[in-house]
């Protein structure tokens, strides 16, 4: 049974930092890419960033382009997303999400499992 769980969201203040992280079970890394979205209240879900299973490929919105990181512990079967210099704009519930064909896609109908999301608040 395939298992997602975020962890790591929370209140920070604007310009502040968090890390989430995305714990899989179930599944390894190796074969599936692994996409971070958000959706803010009245908003539609989006893709922020992805990491893809072969070789770890990298995609970012370009809203989060140079402020957020995500990357991938194998042994660990965990993904990260470092989010620095977070903005207002940047409140949402955050979710990861699995897609077994493995390519890497912002898009989030390609993806076959999903977690029961985080909340990341940025305020002062």
């Amino acid at each position: 049974q395939v298992q997602l769980v975020e962890s790591g969201g929370g209140l920070v203040q604007p310009g502040g930092s968090l890390r989430l992280s995305c714990a899989a079970s179930g599944l390894t890394l190796d074969y599936y890419a692994i996409g971070w979205f958000r959706q803010a209240p009245g908003k539609e879900r989006e893709g922020v960033s992805c990491i893809s299973s072969s070789d770890g490929t990298t995609y970012y919105a370009d809203s989060v382009k140079g402020r957020f990181t995500i990357s991938r512990d194998i042994a660990k079967n965990t993904v990260y997303l470092q989010m620095n210099s977070l903005k207002p704009e940047d409140t949402a519930v955050y979710y990861c999400a699995a897609d077994r064909a493995g390519w890497g896609t912002l898009g989030p109908h390609e993806y076959d499992y999903w977690g029961q999301g985080t909340q990341v608040t940025v305020s002062s």
